[in-house]
């Protein structure tokens, strides 16, 4: 079933398929489809008990959740929405609960083409969807709980939080429920288009409007399941009546299992979702076990599926889905025969699933050679889902919890708020003391002192090691305050550093003192550091003056500085050294950022410091800090710092199993540093914000994004102007590992506006945009802008800020590696290599050295192979290596002429990541490896090879169908497909030789700049000179075996007009060769067409340009064979040998020559056949494999002759046949693929053995191979020994249709089947085919005399069947022919037996003549007069019946016509009556005019959802013990008798209880209680007295109405919500409303009522005074009816639903009506 094309929506809508397979409905084998009630009373109000507590509670929590989250709508929007989304999809979690325990039931999913690929099933039996986020879901409706299912649906495709849903407008005054579906944003009607167009209108444009992300605010639209029932209601009785008196009056055929869908709700939602939805996902639903005529309304009730135990036996789906580009919106009439397309299609599905018992199912994929319907993630072939059988079930029990998740959470968090109080508090107290006790002097010798330490800033160094180069930082206000409080001061590093320090002098003045410059440092410290030693200065001033030189990039003397102050200070207080440790520990780890990673090349490690030797200095320094006081503040950082540059230096981690912990060395390292700045982060009480980055840096290196994500989220939020450091690096970093690369970019440019100059952020934003322009092809005329900018714009900014930043090397590096300036490359490389902390980057510096070695002329394999090595290890190596290098190193395999080894690592790495490019030179490798078998000839099987090298060049063309992959398709995977396709599947091969065709054509076009549209069949078969010969020529060679001669021919011809371009374009090329080959194939071509003359130009003209082309002159002689094959014919055959007799081609056709014209002898040693075979194989080849073939058809031949009449004669015979079963066996072994061989085997195992089943596999395998009519005539022969006619019969009609239509022997083998499967099935008509070819036979070849002899045979066969037959299954006219064959057979036999050379013994040709004119002649006599007595006896009886029969249908034919004329009659005189009532109604409408209009305004009030002016709605009533009078009413209308509540699916048990005690009581007819009860004025303050009345223009406000089913519902709503008293006030309001409703009432009666009248024919009394007195005034009763407007009323349904239309309130909802 496929969707329909908008091509065929203005043509006529078609009919119902009316049988889409085979068997027929049956009935129910028990009285209920579910069976039995399961549940007794007790047991079902148990479940009823705990059904509604479990719904109820959970709403009730749902609904609390709801509340909760009101806040966020005043603080963000975009957030609220979200949580709702959460709230929505606990609702369908609770649903899916309900379904699950309460009614279990089989699902049966299936779907069309269209849905390829979305519908799977999980190993655990689960349905997983992949429908998309976006759709409008539309469906038939036959029960209540459909909803319940399709809500299901989008839980399996995780959508369930975005369902919408349009429902009745009383239902959101449901406490607790309908504020739950308002927080939902369910759009609620009120059954008034005049109201609910606005209100809709606003809805959906909320549904369509861009939202902002929710981590950085970007614009996309929100997931939408829009779910719409277009029929409006679920199907039942009075629905169905509806639908098909609305399709009687609009002319069009009526459905049986649904109702008529409405267009107009559907039309406007589409309309106003134009372009923010693509898809409408169609819905078909059955329910197994509804009997015909039968609905599943009536069945499947909520109390049976729930409470009883019977929920449908299978709810089968049948999924589609249809473009929204390709239905016609622009046009309702359209639109409205599109969608009544989509029902009829619908109905035959649902009808296939009554005759089947399920529905059709697509088991197809996409590589059959059709196109791509879905686009698959990853690699995957699509495919269909075949049937799904699942059930209703969550997929993790767990979810449950997701409910009550909210609550608990927020019980939770206030238990831990309360009890976290008094801790904060106490923790602020602290904070006051400790700032106390620290103080704000200018020493920092107190031990406690809390201080950041004087390398803070530097931990970020560690926290990015690609971010930032060595840039050691200190502030003297880190020094001087003793807080962490004011973040301004991290904006500039060493901005607070003096510019001069006086250093005190002793021995003098108090007041002397020496001034030092820091800015105009000494080149040689020590005489400064001799001063400060002599001086005892304190750490302060070392510390001050070692930080002076490290501003100025002179670190070893800053190094060597605090050393000798350390020693200075080993006299005073050990603690004193602290300070100064820490310091020196910082300057190392910054030298160790520096150093580099590895030592240069050329120099020796021991000479190099690297980053290996600092860090183990800076260990030295912490354990000897430790060693004084390990509980020291800084240090916490700085160690914490160590570990993170120490684990940027170990290898990654090996993946580990599941649930278990990583214990490797990195890891671990990692874990340290996380914890050394959590005690860091507590020591400041949360304030040292590097700390909290240094954190933030350990999770992100430990794959733990989310946590990083968080801990930089705080910072930021701390310290909002904190740029350096910069977080917002951070905080795009952790975002693209999560995915969302645009917040990243964003997160990044935001970092570069604040500091242009960040060279980070420059070069990840530059990496963003390279990232980005990897999706595009680099023909793609989008590519060019995007790379340009992320290498001009952003790479070679970010080198300009500085040429050593590692990842900026390695990002240009790989740009200069596309340049070939491999020189650039080397020392780029090298960079990354040596100064990067980041294992990824060095592994980026490797992979360009391998690839720089890679493109040398004389590559060294030992390097490559050694880079990639290094470059996959920097990575993990293993599963988790670098795929670019682990490819490089397969390269290089192939290379070194190691293809296992190339192999062994490219399937290591398909099964890891499903890469393109490793397939596709894996595929290569494989399929290389079969052609080369093929091409020495070596019997080695390669079929598992060739199957896998298919396997992944399919897989790489499917890659291409994936739009976001983005592919280039690769020529080369074409051909290879097509040479590995040629053998058995040409066609395949002949469709990827195609696709190459049409690329190379895309390719002309584009440089031409021009499209498919723009040309024409003449041009393009212009264009088509300009491709390849060799390809052109192969084309024609597939359609040459396809038989296809004529677009073979063609394609030849078109192959020689480009070798004369193609040798224009390059003289160079000797383009002759293709010429020969492509000339000689196109003369072949003329054979096969019978063009004989043009092949022989073409042969000659070959032969003209090289004599000794033998091919050429071996196809001129089988053509004067073929012309003159008595002179001119063998003369040329004899040339032929003279001149080429030793070339085994032409030595082939000698023996085939041979064969047909030698003469018969009686020796093989003497067949000259064999004598030239024998020659070939002693002289010229032993393993020619046609001669080995033709022996052995020779043996084979002269072996059936043989007689084998003796055990002697029978061995001689079988020696012969193994002699040619050897011959065969020879050729098998040389050319296992030899048809011809194996077909003689069969035919040996046959005839020898008697082998037929071993023959018919060996035939059915070769026959798609041998395209010949031997091998069906061969199958025939093995079918009929089986005596399996019917397939005899195929084969033999199969090999009449190839080229046996004229053949004789065929013909007679056919008669003789016939006759066979006659005799078997003691069938007149067989017999009568086996003689009908038989004469054919005859007729071809009237000189054979066996031919005479089959047909007096069947003639004898014939009349014995039929003497023997039963009087029943024949004919007088039967038996008299039989008896006229007989006659001719016995002449036959006669005349035959007289011959010269009869084919049998002319005793027994005799026998069988007297036989008939004796025996069989009386029988048939005998046979002919019982007959005659049999027909003439039956005769009489079968005319009686005949005569009756045609009687009784004449009969029934007339009552059908009167029954029309009177049914028409009625509807005419209905249809009078109507509108006589019509016209009434008018006038109380306009009557009515002028009164609303002035109650209008004070009724109307502003919609709280739409903000325009609406009618105000009164507030219910309170519940009392009765409902006071109104005036006008003449009883009270509480009364029981009065107004009896009507269910839809039939009459309530309270209607009918009232019906009788009426009739017992006051005798009146039922119809005038009817009347009655339904003229009761109704007061319902919550429904509007105008409903909305379809027509067939848009925007046409109906007159208000009350319909039969409104009235019906809104009684049972009142009844439900009880009686009160009113005020006088209301009292007069209600009356005015009672008089307008009674004044302007529209019924729309049942269909039971209408067919009471049309049977009585009793006209019911008008109800109101009104109407009585319009009535009056006319002089006749009007009948009870629809007051029609004045244009054609459209069906309206009483309850239409777009969730499952349920009059108990299950799930009423507001339809969406037809256009």
């Amino acid at each position: 079933m496929t969707s329909v094309k908008s091509s065929g929506w203005d043509e006529a809508i078609p009919e119902p398929i009316p049988d889409l397979g085979a068997g027929t409905a049956g009935k129910a084998a028990e009285p209920h489809p579910a069976g039995r009630v399961k549940h007794g009373p007790a047991r079902q109000l148990l479940r009823l008990i705990e059904f509604s507590t479990w719904f109820m509670g959970c709403c009730f929590t749902i609904h609390t959740s709801q509340l909760l989250c009101t806040p966020l709508y005043f603080i963000s929007r975009n957030w609220f929405y979200t949580y709702v989304t959460f709230t929505k999809q606990q609702f369908g979690i609770l649903i899916t609960t309900i379904t699950q325990w309460f009614s279990p039931t089989v699902i049966r999913v299936s779907g069309d083409r269209s849905v390829r690929g979305q519908l799977l099933q999980t190993k655990d039996g689960r349905l997983e969807t992949r429908f998309p986020e976006r759709l409008i879901l539309i469906a038939n409706h036959q029960i209540y709980t459909e909803w319940l299912y399709l809500w299901w649906i989008a839980y399996t495709s995780r959508m369930h939080g975005y369902v919408y849903i349009i429902l009745k407008e009383s239902l959101k005054y449901v406490p607790m429920i309908g504020p739950g579906m308002m927080f939902f944003g369910f759009i609620f009607m009120a059954r008034n288009w005049a109201k609910d167009k606005p209100r809709l209108q606003h809805r959906l444009q909320k549904l369509k409007a861009m939202n902002s992300g929710p981590l950085s605010g970007s614009q996309s639209l929100n997931p939408m399941w829009l779910l719409i029932f277009p029929e409006g209601t679920n199907l039942s009785a009075n629905t169905r009546k509806g639908s098909a008196k609305w399709a009687e009056k609009q002319g069009i055929k009526d459905l049986q299992h649904q109702l008529l869908p409405r267009s107009t709700g559907l039309l406007y939602c589409l309309q106003e979702l134009k372009g923010t939805v693509d898809w409408v996902y169609d819905c078909t639903i059955a329910y197994e076990g509804i009997p015909r005529g039968k609905y599943g309304q009536d069945l499947f009730t909520l109390r049976g599926t729930y409470f009883q135990g019977r929920p449908p036996k299978s709810v089968n789906m049948y999924w589609r889905r249809v473009a929204v580009s390709t239905i016609p919106l622009d046009d309702p009439k359209r639109f409205e025969k599109w969608l009544l397309h989509q029902w009829l299609e619908k109905e035959a599905l649902i009808e296939y699933y009554i005759q089947n018992g399920r529905f059709p199912a697509d088991d197809g994929h996409d590589s059959d050679g059709e196109p791509a319907i879905n686009g698959s993630a990853g690699s995957e072939v699509l495919k269909g889902a075949g049937f799904i059988e699942t059930e209703v079930k969550l997929a993790h029990w767990w979810e449950v919890g997701q409910i009550f998740v909210v609550l608990a959470a927020f019980a939770l968090v206030s238990n831990v708020l309360a009890k976290m109080w008094n801790l904060v508090m106490e923790r602020l107290r602290s904070l006051v003391v400790l700032r106390k006790v620290v103080g704000v002097g200018r020493d920092l010798g107190e031990e406690q002192g809390i201080v950041v330490d004087t390398g803070a800033v530097v931990s970020y160094i560690a926290l990015f090691p690609h971010l930032y180069a060595a840039n050691l930082v200190l502030r003297k206000s880190q020094i001087e305050d003793k807080e962490y409080g004011d973040p301004s001061r991290f904006n500039a590093r060493f901005s607070d550093i003096p510019s001069a320090l006086d250093i005190q002098v002793s021995g003098g003045d108090a007041e002397e003192a020496v001034e030092i410059s820091l800015e105009e440092l000494l080149d040689d410290p020590t005489e400064l550091c001799t001063l400060l030693e002599n001086e005892n200065a304190e750490k302060r001033v070392w510390m001050v003056i070692a930080l002076a030189y490290a501003r100025q990039k002179k670190v070893d003397l800053a190094i060597d500085i605090l050393h000798k102050g350390l020693g200075s200070l080993s006299r005073g207080n050990p603690k004193e050294k602290l300070g100064p440790l820490s310091l020196l520990c910082w300057m190392f780890l910054g030298k160790s950022r520096s150093a580099p990673r590895v030592p240069p090349e050329g120099q020796i490690g021991a000479d190099v410091q690297t980053k290996d030797y600092w860090l183990q200095a800076a260990t030295g320094i912490l354990n000897e800090a430790a060693r004084i006081n390990p509980a020291f503040p800084p240090l916490y950082l700085a160690r914490g710092v160590l570990y993170l540059l120490r684990a940027s230096l170990q290898p990654p981690s090996k993946p580990v199993a599941p649930g278990s912990l990583d214990h490797s060395e990195r890891v671990e390292s990692l874990r340290l540093a996380q914890k050394c700045f959590e005690d860091a982060t507590k020591v400041s009480s949360g304030r040292n914000m590097m700390a909290a980055m240094g954190t933030a840096r350990a999770q992100f290196s430990m794959g733990r994004y989310a946590d990083a994500l968080a801990g930089y989220q705080e910072v930021l939020s701390k310290m909002p102007q904190l740029q350096d450091p910069d977080p917002r690096i951070g905080l795009g970093c952790c975002l693209w590992q999560l995915g969302y690369k645009e917040e990243a970019r964003e997160s990044w440019e935001r970092s570069l506006e604040l500091n242009p100059d960040s060279k980070i952020a420059t070069i990840l934003v530059g990496l963003y945009y390279l990232n980005d322009s990897s999706n595009y092809s680099s023909k793609d005329p989008a590519f060019a802008p995007i790379y340009k900018k992320a290498m001009t714009d952003y790479t070679q900014r970010a080198f300009k800020l500085d040429k050593e930043l590692p990842l900026t090397c390695a990002t240009f590096g790989g740009y200069f590696t596309l340049r070939r300036a491999w020189p650039t490359v080397e020392t780029l490389a090298r960079k990354a290599i040596e100064l990067t902390e980041v294992n990824a980057i060095a592994s980026d510096g490797w992979y360009l050295l391998a690839r720089k070695e890679h493109y040398q002329d004389v590559p060294d394999l030992a390097k490559i192979n050694d880079f990639y090595g290094r470059a996959d290890a920097a990575r993990g190596g293993g599963d988790r290596g670098y795929i670019p290098a682990r490819f490089g190193i397969a390269q290089s395999l192939v290379s070194q002429g190691d293809f296992d080894g190339a192999k062994f690592r490219l399937e290591k790495i398909i099964q890891n990541s499903k890469s393109t490019e490793a397939m596709m030179l894996l595929g290569a490798l494989y399929a290389e490896e079969v052609f080369t078998n093929q091409a020495t000839g070596d019997r080695e099987d390669k079929s598992s090879e060739a199957k896998k090298a298919i396997a992944l060049l399919e897989a790489v063309r499917v890659a291409w169908k994936d739009p976001q992959k983005k592919l280039t398709p690769d020529l080369s995977v074409l051909v290879y497909l097509a040479r590995l396709y040629e053998a058995e599947q040409p066609d395949k091969a002949y469709q990827c030789l195609q696709q190459v065709e049409k690329m190379n054509i895309e390719d002309i076009l584009e440089r031409e700049n021009l499209s498919k549209e723009e040309i024409d069949d003449v041009y393009m078969s212009k264009l088509r000179d300009e491709l390849s010969p060799q390809l052109l020529n192969n084309l024609g060679c597939f359609q040459y075996q396809a038989e296809k001669h004529d677009a073979a021919r063609d394609l030849f011809q078109t192959a020689l007009n480009a070798c004369v371009k193609f040798g224009e374009k390059d003289e160079t090329i000797d383009t002759d060769a293709l010429v020969t080959t492509i000339s000689y194939n196109l003369a072949r071509t003329y054979e096969a067409s019978s063009q004989l003359d043009e092949a022989r130009q073409v042969y000659e003209g070959l032969l003209a340009r090289h004599d000794d082309y033998t091919d050429a002159r071996t196809r001129l002689a089988y053509i004067e064979l073929r012309q003159n094959p008595t002179e001119d014919g063998p003369r040329a055959i004899a040339a032929l040998n003279d001149t080429d007799g030793s070339n085994l081609e032409v030595r082939a056709m000698l023996g085939w020559y041979l064969s047909r014209s030698k003469k018969r002898a009686t020796n093989i040693a003497e067949d000259q056949e064999q004598k030239h075979y024998k020659k070939t194989l002693l002289d010229y080849d032993k393993h020619d494999r046609y001669s080995l073939t033709g022996m052995g058809n020779l043996y084979a031949s002269y072996a059936r002759e043989m007689r084998r009449t003796t055990d002697k004669e029978k061995d001689k015979r079988s020696n012969e046949y193994l002699r040619a079963v050897g011959y065969y066996d020879k050729v098998l072994q040389l050319d296992p693929r030899n048809a011809y061989a194996a077909q003689g085997i069969g035919i040996a195992l046959v005839e020898d053995k008697k082998d037929l089943t071993s023959a018919v596999q060996i035939f059915t395998k070769i026959r798609d191979t041998v395209r010949d009519s031997s091998v069906y005539i061969n199958l025939g022969h093995v079918f009929c020994e089986l005596k399996q006619y019917v397939r005899s019969i195929e084969n033999y009609e199969a090999a009449l249709h190839k080229d046996r239509a004229s053949d004789p022997q065929v013909l007679a083998c056919l008669g003789r089947v016939y006759l066979l499967k006659g005799k078997q099935d003691k069938s007149i008509s067989a017999m009568k085919s086996s003689l009908e070819y038989s004469r054919r036979a005859l007729a071809i070849a009237p000189s054979q005399i066996h031919f005479k002899f089959n047909i007096a045979f069947v003639q004898i066969q014939l009349a014995q069947l039929m003497y023997t037959l039963p009087e029943s299954q024949r004919t007088l006219a039967e038996v008299q022919a039989a008896s006229e064959g007989l006659d001719e057979a016995i002449e036959v036999f006669t005349e035959i037996a007289n011959s010269k050379n009869p084919p049998y013994p002319k005793h027994d040709i005799e026998q069988r003549a007297n036989m008939g004119r004796n025996t069989m002649r009386r029988q048939l006599e005998r046979a002919i007069q019982s007959q005659r007595e049999y027909e003439e006896k039956n005769a009489a009886k079968l005319d009686e019946a005949r005569r009756l029969r045609e009687a009784e249908m004449k009969r029934r034919e007339d009552e059908r016509r009167k029954a029309e004329e009177v049914a028409a009659e009625q509807r005419r005189r209905v249809q009078e009556e109507r509108q006589k009532m019509l016209e009434v109604s008018r006038e109380l409408a306009q009557k009515r005019a002028e009164e609303e209009r002035r109650k209008e305004e004070a009724e109307m009030t502003t919609d709280s959802e739409t903000g325009e002016r609406v009618r105000r709605k009164k507030k219910p009533r309170a519940p009392a013990g009765g409902k006071r009078k109104k005036k006008g009413e003449d009883s009270d209308t509480g009364s029981e008798e009065e107004r009896p509540r009507r269910r839809r699916g039939g009459k309530s048990t309270e209607e009918t209880s009232g019906a009788e005690s009426s009739d017992e009581g006051g005798g009146k007819p039922k119809k005038r209680r009817k009347l009655a009860r339904k003229g009761g004025a109704t007061n319902d303050k919550y429904k509007s007295s105008e409903l909305v009345v379809d027509s067939d223009e848009e925007g046409v406000v109906q007159p208000p109405t009350t319909t039969n089913g409104a009235a019906e519902a809104s009684d049972e709503e009142d009844a439900d919500m009880g009686d009160a008293p009113a005020s006088e006030e209301e009292d007069e309001d209600d009356e005015v409303t009672a008089r307008r409703r009674k004044a302007t009432r529209r019924i729309e009666e049942s269909e039971d009522e209408e067919e009471e009248e049309e049977k009585e024919g009793v006209a019911p009394q008008p109800e109101t005074t009104a109407e009585q007195a319009a009535v009056e005034e006319e002089g006749k009763d009007a009948p009870h009816g629809n007051a029609f407007a004045d244009k054609d009323i459209g069906m309206v349904d009483e309850m239409v639903s777009a969730t499952g239309g349920g009059i108990d309130g299950s799930d009423e909802g507001v339809g969406i009506g037809r256009g």
